[in-house]
């Protein structure tokens, strides 16, 4: 079951914007090391999972995750060779908007050569540009 919210007000949302960088979610709140979005985007539910299992994985349940980032915008999507007009088309998945600086993974209680490994294995499911940060160094 991918993550999706449980229960929204509206079933289908506009487009939007994703001007800006980010002004919350910008530095580390739970862990001692992390992975910041240079790029902005969407990152879908699936791509969320595929990182967590990449670090859970890597980390071998020693030390603690946190995920910072939750899909809770609707991406609709029209069948194949559907004549315009109609109206919107049915929910096909959930994404989070990402905007430059978000903080999107957490770790913390490992060693700074596991972490650094975990979130570089959990960047490769990413499709943004990130970065390593720590909270000891000010990167």
């Amino acid at each position: 079951m991918p993550l999706q919210p449980a229960r929204t007000k509206y079933r289908k949302t506009h487009k939007g914007s994703l001007a800006g960088d980010a002004s919350r979610g910008n530095t580390l709140a739970f862990g001692e090391f992390g992975i910041q979005a240079l790029d902005r985007g969407n990152l879908t539910s699936s791509q969320i999972e595929a990182a967590r299992v990449a670090i859970n994985r890597h980390l071998k349940r020693k030390g603690k995750m946190w995920i910072r980032v939750f899909p809770h915008k609707p991406i609709t999507k029209k069948p194949l060779e559907v004549r315009m007009g109609q109206g919107k088309g049915p929910v096909e998945y959930y994404v989070a908007r990402i905007h430059p600086g978000t903080i999107l993974f957490e770790v913390a209680g490992v060693p700074l050569t596991l972490a650094r490994e975990a979130l570089r294995l959990a960047d490769t499911k990413i499709p943004l540009e990130c970065r390593f940060v720590s909270r000891d160094a000010a990167v």
